[in-house]
């Protein structure tokens, strides 16, 4: 091979390297730019959540960082127990109270609750001067709700017709008796258990249990979880759905039946350790979803799932009998991960 051709060929070879090189530089720089915008810190993102005359700030934080040169995780939801946590072993198998009285609120007639009392309808009574007394009169004077009066006055879950006629008999919460109201969750079975503290007496009676839903697996909250872990009072900012009411959520301006439901109840002080501050969370309906026909219908398939931003969750009929039961009176809820480790 002569002299010419063999420098020819060496020149080739060497832009060619050179060529190679810089293409590897080039998408090196590269690599590091896009790990480099990932890794930027990212501010923290609030939402407006307006019910009723309740406004609330949510505050999360955006998703982790990456490292370089690590690929994104997908997260599943978590749905079920094995997801999240399970109870102590020596827990696992024993008993659990089921129950179900809460009947025995409403009824005029026994089985009732000592705590209640049937009174006849009057609109001139004692305690009210000046004026005869309506229902909502009632309801103040008896530290019960409207709601609560109705489902008795109604014999049935009807609690938005409060008409009451002279000699009408209802139930209210005895004016005598010192009550308090306590909710249980156990946040790895996804249940809640509603009872009644008569103080006076020293009794505690469970009413019901409930299935709810709670929120999204997060293993960077000391819960594991959107829902705290604790023991916190129940706030008196509490809001009822009326048709086509509106609000805020995640900047939009939504019906908000479809995001809280018919009843909204906060958290509102913490009572002991807790793993977050109350704000931003309550109880409150599942939320609504269009349906085949087009309407709107309760999403229950979110009950005994880890769903929600926080909140605890219950199917429509649950929230409203608990809803018109506890609002007038001290009410409590704590959340465990396994009801064995209640306090109470």
């Amino acid at each position: 091979m002569s002299v010419p051709k063999l420098i020819s060929i060496f020149a080739i070879l060497l832009f060619s390297v050179i060529a190679i090189a810089a293409l590897v530089k080039s998408g090196s720089k590269s690599s590091t730019n896009i790990n480099q915008n990932v890794t930027d810190s990212s501010p923290e993102i609030s939402e407006i959540l307006e019910l009723g005359n309740e406004i609330r700030t949510v505050a999360y934080e955006a998703p982790a960082q990456l490292k370089k040169n690590e690929q994104p995780l997908v997260t599943p939801v978590a749905t079920s127990l094995a997801t999240l946590s399970t109870p102590p072993s020596e827990n696992l198998n024993k008993p659990l109270p089921v129950a179900d009285r809460i009947n025995e609120f409403f009824n005029k007639v026994d089985p009732k609750f000592p705590i209640v009392q049937t009174i006849t309808y009057k609109s001139r009574v004692s305690w009210q001067k000046g004026r005869p007394a309506w229902l909502s009169d009632y309801a103040s004077h008896y530290s019960t709700s409207r709601h609560f009066i109705a489902r008795s006055l109604n014999g049935k879950a009807d609690y938005l017709k409060q008409d009451v006629a002279e000699g009408g008999r209802f139930n209210v919460l005895h004016p005598e008796k010192n009550i308090t109201f306590y909710l249980l969750i156990d946040t790895s079975r996804s249940k809640m258990w509603f009872y009644y503290y008569d103080l006076d007496a020293n009794e505690k009676v469970l009413v019901k249990t409930y299935d709810v839903g709670l929120g999204r697996i997060d293993s960077t909250k000391p819960s594991g979880m959107l829902t705290p872990l604790g023991k916190y009072l129940l706030g008196d900012k509490v809001a009822i759905y009326k048709p086509k009411m509106t609000g805020f959520h995640s900047g939009q301006k939504v019906e908000l039946i479809r995001i809280f439901g018919t009843r909204w109840i906060p958290f509102d002080k913490e009572l002991g350790v807790c793993t977050a501050s109350p704000e931003g969370f309550g109880i409150h309906g599942v939320p609504w979803i269009p349906g085949e026909k087009g309407d709107l219908v309760e999403h229950t398939d979110s009950l005994g799932k880890y769903e929600s931003d926080g909140c605890i969750r219950l199917a429509t009929q649950d929230i409203e009998e608990l809803f018109a039961i506890i609002i007038t009176r001290p009410a409590t809820i704590e959340l465990v991960k396994d009801f064995y480790e209640a306090k109470n």
